[in-house]
This record gives structure tokens, C-alpha cells and sequence, in this order.
């Protein structure tokens, strides 16, 4: 038994309204994988593999994370999950894919691109390098209310079944997988099925409520010599939704509904992380069935998969409850061990 990738703490700048507000600072990094919270009330001081400061590049993130090992397990068959997990506008979605280009015309400048481009053009110049055959292929879901949505089917995502199977695990049926062979090609996936994602948006943070979770999965075939059958790895993203309370997404109506579901499918996976870090031998059933989002998650938590999480959080005292709610998740994650 291995742990996996322990969890990376990332910490955002301050916003500028959080400045004209006049938010304090209340989370500092201490370096040697230490950040402390200081505030009335609070004073913690949590320990991870990796905390990425407000100064912190994206380059910086992916090699300091461990990021680039593991897509080179996934390319030697191993099946590797990463997770952002944090607050709504804490820096998941940018953590994971930096400020997507609007159109050819306008490309995100390459020091702001994100684990995900980072992690194909690691991919690529891997297949370039290996004398074996490595061919890579994409899809990307969205599960909105409790439905799993292709984003890369053809025409408005319709939603999907979840289907179980002794070889397979949970998997999602008829899910369309895409080819590529260039950086311009997955580039243009994301732009494609970000367009299609459904979240709608709540007025907390700077940007909406997206997805409950969203995932990118390039599966590697890489076909052996001789008699030797084919390894298959994957990588998969997960960027999932703001994990705020309802309350203070100032939801209502439809919105309303989106959020408790999103935060019903975050309990669940809080609650299988809970019983997956307690040791083995005292374990109770792990409820992987309580939602969509810890079923197709199961392989990665405590199965044989390889799991990142990067925890983002924000450094304002406006933020300091969740911003504590998501420092005490990863810290229970970290303690999850997996047999990859």
C-alpha cells in the first residue's frame, strides 16, 4: 500500500475588492509545506506536501505538485486522477486551465497556462520521445444536478447513465471519446466543451458556480513489443464546484436547487474521504453510491488509482471560514492510501 500524491495547498492573491473592502490577510505561508491561519478566534497551522503562495507561477505549481510524475504513471499504465477543490473564485478552474483563449485570434499567454495544458504538452513530447507507439485520445464531462453530461457529443449534452461493471468499475455509457495528436487540438476541446457546461451561476466570488465536477481524460494506449498486451493509463481533471454553503451563494429558485445539489454531492465525497482515511482494519462500507460525483471518483480515492488534490484557498478574513473548511478536507484526504 502507497499513499498517493499528498494534497497541495494553493493560496490566491488578494482580490481588489476584497482590498477596497479592507480584508485582512489571514493566511501566510510559513515555507517547508506549512500555512498558518491567524485570526480572532483562530490560530492553526497545517502541514501538506507542497503550499504554493500568492507569488507562485503556474510553472511553479506544476513541477512543485508533482504534477509532471504523475502524467508520466499515467503513461506507464497507471490510472492518475487530479482534483481542484476550494471556495468559489479561490483559483480552481485557473489552477487547472489558466484563463482559456477567446478565439484563435486571442491565445492565453503561455505562462498562465494551467496544469491541464502543461500536462498534454508533457504528453506529447513524451510520445515524440518514446520509441513506442502512444496514441491519445480526450473526453470531458459535466455532471450538473445529478446528471453526467458529454460535452463533447455532438449538438445540446444530453445526460448520460452510469453504469457498474466487475472489470470497468463505474463508468459512464455510449461517453464519446476525441483523438489528438497537437496542443491546438485538446485546446480547442476545452474551448468547445467549456461552452457547453450548464452551471449558471451564483453572486458569490468572482466568477459563477461551475460544475459539480468537470474531467478531461486523455487515455494512453502504448502497444509492447512482442507478445505483450497494450497498457492503458489515463489522467483525469476534476474541477469541482464551489464548496460554500448555500447560503451564502445568495441562491434562490433554480439556483437554489443547483446548489444543494452541488453541496449534497461535496458532502458525499467529504463523507468517503472521511472513512477512507481511517486505517484499513477499521473501516466501515465506503458509500461511493451517495452521488454521481464519488462513483466515477471511486477508483481514484481508494481504489487502485494514483489521486493529486490541490486545495485553493483564499487569504481574506471575509473567506476564513471556508477557507478553514477546505484546509481541514485536504488535511483528512491526505491521509487516504491507495493500492495503485
Amino acid at each position: 500500500s502507497v499513499s498517493p500524491s499528498p494534497p497541495a495547498i494553493r493560496v490566491r492573491p488578494l482580490t481588489c475588492t476584497e482590498t477596497r473592502r479592507g480584508d485582512r490577510q489571514v493566511v501566510h505561508s510559513l515555507g517547508d509545506g506549512t500555512v498558518h491561519v491567524s485570526a480572532a478566534r483562530h490560530d492553526a497551522t497545517f502541514g501538506f506536501s507542497a503550499v504554493f503562495d500568492a507569488g507562485a507561477s503556474q510553472e511553479a505549481v506544476f513541477e512543485g505538485s508533482g504534477m509532471r510524475q504523475l502524467v508520466e504513471l499515467a503513461i506507464d499504465g497507471f490510472s492518475c486522477t487530479v482534483f481542484a477543490f476550494g471556495q468559489t473564485g479561490s483559483g480552481k478552474t485557473y489552477t487547472l486551465m489558466g484563463p482559456l483563449a477567446q478565439s484563435e485570434t486571442r491565445p492565453a499567454a503561455p505562462g498562465l497556462l494551467g496544469l491541464m495544458q502543461r500536462s498534454f504538452a508533457c504528453l506529447l513530447e513524451q510520445s515524440r520521445s518514446r520509441s513506442s507507439d502512444l496514441a491519445l485520445s480526450a473526453s470531458y464531462l459535466e455532471i450538473y444536478n445529478e446528471q453526467v453530461r458529454d460535452l463533447l457529443s455532438p449538438g445540446p449534452p444530453c445526460a448520460l447513465p452510469l453504469r457498474w461493471s466487475k472489470t470497468r468499475g463505474f463508468y459512464v455509457e455510449n461517453q464519446l471519446s476525441v483523438d489528438f495528436e497537437s496542443l491546438e487540438a485538446i485546446a480547442d476541446l476545452l474551448l468547445q466543451a467549456r461552452s457547453q457546461t450548464q452551471g449558471l451561476g451564483h453572486c458569490c466570488g468572482p466568477r459563477g458556480r461551475d460544475e459539480a465536477g468537470q474531467s478531461i481524460t486523455p487515455p494512453t494506449r502504448v502497444p509492447q513489443p512482442g507478445a505483450c498486451p497494450s497498457k492503458q493509463g489515463t489522467l483525469c481533471f476534476v474541477d469541482l464546484a464551489g464548496s460554500e454553503r448555500v447560503k451564502e451563494t445568495g441562491s434562490s429558485g433554480e439556483l437554489s436547487v443547483e446548489a444543494n445539489n452541488i453541496n449534497r454531492s461535496l458532502l458525499a465525497l467529504g463523507h468517503c474521504i472521511s472513512l477512507l482515511a481511517k486505517p484499513r482494519g477499521k473501516r466501515t462500507h465506503i458509500p461511493y453510491r451517495d452521488s454521481k460525483l464519488t462513483r466515477l471518483l471511486a477508483r481514484s480515492l481508494g481504489g487502485s488509482g494514483i489521486t493529486l488534490m490541490v486545495a485553493c484557498i483564499s487569504p481574506s478574513s471575509h473567506c476564513l471560514s471556508e477557507t478553514l473548511s477546505t484546509l481541514h478536507y485536504a488535511s483528512r484526504a491526505r491521509r487516504v492510501t491507495t493500492r495503485p
